[in-house]
């Protein structure tokens, strides 16, 4: 009996055996026949595909490699030393930019005082009372759109206090409060006043008597002297609101303009103004005629241009000689 027994169990392997090496040879000839599924079941992915237990396609999601661009405001605290430039050279924004974001900003700067940065071209604001998403948009020239998206926010979250970012286009650049473009001639570039016009005296230290002491310098010069005839038109550098008009000391008539960025503009010796206090005025537009009012010795135009309070060089002038 255990002899039979022993035979029946032979039996039963070699049949099994025999299925084996027959479903193998039927496995080799079917994947010969069938590269994808051969390369599928080999690897499991094919030109970037990846290929399921069923032979199914999957199209992989692409993640991306770099970081997403940064939203948000960048808070920066003043150290020792800083200067707009420095600041702007490390963060890569522009004084625009800086001056845009921190209104009432003054220089020199103080320190452990926060300036607000915007990450992307454009402008750090805090919302104040009765802003809307509609106000916003169409004071910084975007879309309402843009300024909930960017931020990714709701009109609901527009509270008064909450800073947000609004990009620019920079080859756009700001709206005026009455929604027309600030400069529509030469965006984020001061134009020449006086179109062709030579720039006579550049800013900084002289030895002209008639200029005032300024900054150590027993002379100085703070602006750009732009030479023309009596009358000749004085066209705004860039769009703003008039912020002074009238007779100003050693200025004699002279108009103010703090331009759509926060930069301050003087216009000065002129014969008279054709401009009013508080108005809007795009770049272009006539501020006055060409004079010799003030401490002046000659028809011309004192272009004087302030950031934070402290005289700059307003070099380029793009259209003066």
């Amino acid at each position: 009996m255990r002899i039979y027994r022993y035979a029946g169990h032979g039996a039963v392997l070699l049949i099994t055996l025999a299925m084996w090496s027959y479903g193998a040879t039927d496995l080799n000839a079917s994947l010969a026949s069938n590269p994808l599924t051969a390369q599928a079941a080999n690897q499991g992915e094919m030109d970037g595909m990846e290929v399921g237990q069923d032979s199914t396609i999957i199209t992989p999601v692409s993640i991306p490699v770099a970081p997403l661009p940064n939203r948000k405001p960048i808070p920066y605290v003043v150290k020792t030393d800083d200067t707009l430039q420095s600041i702007a050279k490390k963060f890569e924004v522009t004084l625009r930019e800086i001056t845009w974001s921190n209104p009432g900003l003054r220089q020199p700067l103080k320190v452990g005082k926060v300036l607000w940065l915007p990450p992307v071209p454009g402008v750090v604001v805090t919302v104040r009372k009765g802003d809307t998403p509609a106000s916003l948009a169409t004071a910084y020239g975007v879309d309402e759109s843009t300024v909930l998206g960017f931020n990714r926010i709701r009109a609901a979250d527009l509270l008064p206090g909450l800073v947000i970012v609004i990009p620019i286009d920079p080859l756009v650049g700001p709206n005026l409060s009455s929604g027309l473009p600030a400069d529509p001639i030469q965006p984020e570039a001061f134009m020449c006043p006086i179109k062709g016009a030579k720039i006579i005296q550049g800013f900084g230290p002289t030895g002209f008597a008639l200029e005032p002491s300024y900054a150590g310098y027993l002379h100085f010069h703070t602006g750009v002297d732009i030479l023309a005839e009596y009358g000749t038109p004085i066209l705004a550098a860039s769009g703003g609101r008039v912020t002074a008009t009238g007779v100003a000391d050693y200025f004699g008539i002279r108009v103010e303009v703090t331009d759509s960025y926060g930069l301050v503009e003087i216009y000065a010796h002129m014969q008279d103004e054709s401009v009013a206090l508080g108005q809007s005025i795009q770049q272009g537009q006539v501020l006055g005629t060409v004079g010799s009012t003030g401490l002046s010795i000659g028809a011309h135009l004192h272009f004087q241009l302030e950031v934070g309070g402290v005289p700059t060089d307003p070099l380029p002038l793009v259209g003066c000689q």
